[in-house]
């Protein structure tokens, strides 16, 4: 068994996301899923629908979840998932992702903790991290 992996944002980031990543790695080692929410979708709706993403991804290990902007539309849905097995993260972005799929067989506490470090350390300043200016 594994963590079960679900990414709600808006429109299709989480999609472009999971697909560059799963390109990079050559594969997807979880269980993931994308919930891609645009303006004229019905939140009620849409929180059922991510139930029971979340529900079909959990095969015993929990669920991460990974939503882009914290306080919008799917990071409030994604929110709403969070428990004891499910897990949320804001602010997806890419080095998150690929941070997260690398370390696919932890725990999925340790898993959140790869998805937070991978995110904050993928954001520098390109200029700063060559040592040129």
């Amino acid at each position: 068994m594994s963590v079960g992996l679900l990414i709600v944002t808006h429109n299709t980031i989480g999609s472009a996301l999971l697909e560059t990543a799963t390109k990079m790695l050559g594969a997807c080692p979880l269980r993931a899923e994308t919930l891609e929410i645009t303006e004229y979708m019905e939140p009620d709706l849409l929180l059922g629908q991510a139930r029971a993403m979340a529900a079909a991804l959990d095969s015993g290990d929990g669920v991460l979840v990974l939503t882009d902007l914290y306080g919008s539309t799917p990071a409030n849905i994604a929110r709403a998932l969070a428990g004891e097995h499910v897990r949320v993260l804001a602010g997806v972005n890419l080095p998150m992702l690929v941070r997260v799929l690398n370390y696919a067989a932890l725990p999925l506490s340790e898993l959140v903790d790869k998805g937070l470090s991978g995110g904050r350390d993928g954001i520098l300043c390109a200029a700063d991290a060559g040592g040129a200016r």
